[in-house]
């Protein structure tokens, strides 16, 4: 893997997953149901001055955003395994367009939208033809949760030869165990970076 200081920041992306208020806002589906961690709470914060930092250097900011597809009757099309584990999701949640759906205020708006309905951001979705339409080669990946969507995504792009770095601070988990672990698992096939180091890398133009 090359050294991400040799990228070109013009065709660098950074790209989040599920940061949307669903999943992080009081009044989203998660937080009516009790169900958060202040790990995840934090994140928008912790990632919008890289947003802003790369955009500066002519890149770009990709939201990835899980969404259900409601039905003929309005119910969201909703897998059985996801229904059994989060039976509180239900009409108008993660709908396309929707508050819920929506990415959250920190981060809004993005330069591209991805609407996703399993883990990886590159299943049946448009992101790789946003890549090769707008010439972005690398990614920086940060999100929720660490073990879903994020590890998904990241070894999606790994199988397609798309150098990744994995914001290690940038993403959480509901457990800081499944978290710790993930990363591990993770060094093979991702370059990996805290937040910080990841600005003063931008911040330098390198």
């Amino acid at each position: 893997m090359s050294d991400p200081k040799s990228w070109n920041l013009k065709k660098t992306a950074l790209l989040t997953i599920d940061l949307q208020n669903d999943f992080i806002h009081p009044e989203g589906a998660y937080g009516r149901a009790g169900q958060g961690a202040p790990s995840i709470a934090a994140l928008p914060d912790r990632v919008a001055p890289l947003v802003k930092a790369l955009r500066s250097q002519g890149g770009h900011y990709i939201s990835a955003q899980f969404t259900l597809v409601p039905g003929p009757d309005g119910e969201p099309l909703i897998a059985p395994h996801l229904k059994e584990l989060r039976p509180f999701l239900g009409k108008g949640d993660f709908e396309p367009g929707s508050f819920g759906h929506t990415v959250v205020d920190t981060l809004h708006p993005a330069d591209f939208v991805i609407e996703k309905v399993a883990y990886s951001a590159f299943y049946q979705t448009r992101l790789e033809y946003i890549m090769r339409a707008m010439g972005i080669e690398h990614l920086i990946v940060g999100g929720i949760v660490t073990n879903g969507g994020v590890a998904s995504t990241l070894r999606d792009a790994h199988l397609r030869n798309i150098e990744t770095v994995m914001l290690t601070d940038g993403c959480a988990a509901f457990r800081q165990d499944v978290h710790d672990a993930t990363i591990l698992s993770l060094g093979t096939v991702t370059h990996q970076m805290t937040c910080a180091d990841t600005l003063d890398w931008l911040e330098g133009g390198a």
